[in-house]
């Protein structure tokens, strides 16, 4: 139901795009990229975190009100992780681990009994940069959503790309690159991240 209303009002916004500038600029710092200080203070009236869950108080939360960001029961963001929903809803399971130093920038849904290790990407996001005529930053970014599945264990500096879809008890082995979809049941390694192994 709350997701419905916040696509009315995404939706609605979308026909008045004066409005729309006006309510980004008093929502996100546009100079740093994220929430501005009033907004972050709110957090917790906006933010869904199941019970048991822990958020540690050097995780950098760029989650604006108007995307969904959910942290599942007994899940943990550990030290030092960026979470970014500005451009796409970010979704954790239940009983998942995001590992310290992890950046995840959403579109991004993410299962239960998960386990991302250290240093880990998982972004949604790409920026455009086709028309040579115009410098990137000015071209805008493109989303892709990715989603990871139940029981996945994701070894330390891998990097997850947009678009990919990750299946059930799937191992990504350390430094992978995955730009594809991967699967059920496989290990899988190398740049560009390649089954190396069936389960």
């Amino acid at each position: 139901m709350a997701t419905t209303k916040q696509e009315d009002i995404r939706q609605g916004l979308k026909g008045n795009p004066r409005l729309k500038r006006f309510l980004d600029y008093l929502i996100m710092n546009q100079r740093d990229a994220r929430p501005r200080w009033y907004i972050r203070l709110l957090a917790p009236l906006y933010q869904h975190r199941g019970r048991g869950s822990k958020i540690y108080r050097s995780v950098r939360m760029d989650t604006p009100p108007y995307r969904k960001f959910s942290l599942g029961r007994r899940s943990v963001v550990e030290s030092f992780c960026c979470i970014n929903n500005a451009v796409g809803d970010v979704i954790i399971g239940d009983n998942t681990r995001i590992g310290i130093h992890n950046t995840i920038i959403g579109p991004v849904t993410i299962g239960n009994h998960v386990n991302l290790a250290q240093g880990i990407t998982v972004t949604a996001l790409n920026h455009n940069f086709q028309d040579i005529s115009k410098k990137i930053d000015e071209q805008g970014i493109s989303t892709k959503p990715i989603v990871i599945s139940d029981d996945v264990w994701i070894g330390a500096n891998a990097v997850i790309l947009p678009g990919v879809t990750i299946g059930r008890h799937v191992v990504v082995a350390a430094g992978a690159v995955v730009t594809n979809d991967i699967p059920d049941h496989v290990v899988v390694g190398g740049v560009p991240a390649k089954i190396i192994k069936q389960l």
